[in-house]
């Protein structure tokens, strides 16, 4: 048989992709296609295939003619947070000519397991197939707003060169994920100081879970504070509420509960805040006149309470501007000089933070 010259220059079948890999045509044809349902150890067995064999995929669509696109996938869309960051997005793409499509989906904060590693349930997800279409439909870059990618996400942005940027994680990306966050530390600083200031030494931190990377960094912020202001950290006033306002009630309730309770609260979240606030309520004390209360996050919630909440500001549309602007980059072919870029946090004072009431002593025989 006599081979023409574009049959020569054709390259290798997906079926010889295939057999080289040891799966179906159909599981290779899904890697692919950047479908997601595929074993990881099966996809680097068919990635590594493709690399060897030289095997050219089809471009899905003219990208000279095509629209810049670009995806944002946020945690949820029910919150005032994610109303922040896509009015930060949507500026910064307008004026990038950029198109954006929103999608919220689970993964984020709450969720079980972490990034990077997918859990037993991950197939049957609500989000599956969610970077399928994003890949069809060739979206140029992705910024993942508290949501939190598994490793198989990961690895279809790989596969595919899609860049992507994280706003605000939640816990540690991987390796060279470029992410964008607030100077946590720093806020958890600036709010203990606030209450060192007003003559509290007795404060006590509610965080929302143990090994978060914003929360860790808070938490270590006010042991800073207490520390360098020579006040004694009391394990006992550390307290962790996961992200559920109820929570942040019982905890608060357990602080009220010790012997000698704190004056004065740091609190990692606003919700939070809040719901500190309805457990001081319930016990029949205010605030700030039985416990000042300083939130984080300045959510127009902070605004509403009463009283209203003193709280640490993240400057949540500009961290969502500058992700999309780094992506910008990326998409161009720039790597960032870092793979962390924060943005600056700062203290408003409210009405939810006062000096402690002076303690009465009682004297003998009295």
């Amino acid at each position: 048989m006599v081979r023409t010259a574009s049959a020569r220059t054709a390259g290798p079948t997906l079926a010889v992709v295939a057999r080289e890999a040891g799966v179906s045509v159909p599981t290779a044809s899904k890697v692919v296609n950047g479908r997601e349902d595929v074993a990881p150890e099966t996809r680097r067995r068919v990635v590594e295939a493709l690399d060897r064999l030289g095997y050219v995929r089809r471009p899905r669509f003219d990208l000279a003619r095509a629209p810049r696109l670009v995806d944002l996938v946020v945690h949820s869309l029910d919150s005032s947070r994610s109303g922040a960051v896509l009015r930060g997005v949507e500026e910064a793409a307008y004026d990038a000519g950029l198109d954006l499509v929103v999608s919220a989906g689970a993964g984020g904060p709450g969720t079980p397991g972490t990034p990077g590693t997918p859990g037993p349930s991950e197939s049957s997800r609500p989000e599956r197939g969610r970077l399928d279409r994003l890949v069809l439909r060739g979206s140029s870059g992705v910024l993942f707003d508290l949501a939190e990618p598994t490793a198989a996400q990961y690895a279809v942005l790989e596969q595919h060169r899609i860049p992507f940027v994280l706003i605000d994680p939640a816990v540690d990306p991987p390796p060279g994920a470029v992410s964008v966050g607030a100077a946590n530390w720093q806020g958890g600083v600036t709010a203990t100081e606030h209450l060192l200031r007003l003559g509290h030494e007795r404060i006590a931190v509610v965080a929302e879970r143990r090994g978060g990377l914003c929360d860790d960094a808070r938490v270590a912020g006010y042991r800073s504070a207490l520390a360098s202001a020579g006040v004694p950290e009391r394990p006992e006033y550390v307290r962790h509420a996961g992200f559920d306002r109820e929570d942040a009630r019982r905890r608060t309730r357990e602080l009220l509960d010790l012997p000698d309770p704190p004056t004065a609260v740091f609190v990692c979240s606003d919700a939070m805040a809040l719901g500190v606030y309805e457990a001081l309520a319930g016990r029949g004390l205010t605030v700030p006149d039985d416990m000042s209360v300083v939130g984080f996050d300045d959510l127009p919630e902070a605004r509403w309470a009463a009283p209203a909440l003193t709280t640490v500001r993240q400057p949540f549309a500009e961290m969502a501007a500058t992700a999309l602007r780094l992506l910008l980059r990326m998409m161009d072919g720039h790597r960032p000089e870092s793979t962390r870029t924060e943005l600056s946090t700062r203290l408003v004072e409210r009405a939810s933070t006062a000096p402690p009431r002076p303690r009465v002593t009682c004297l003998p025989g009295k």
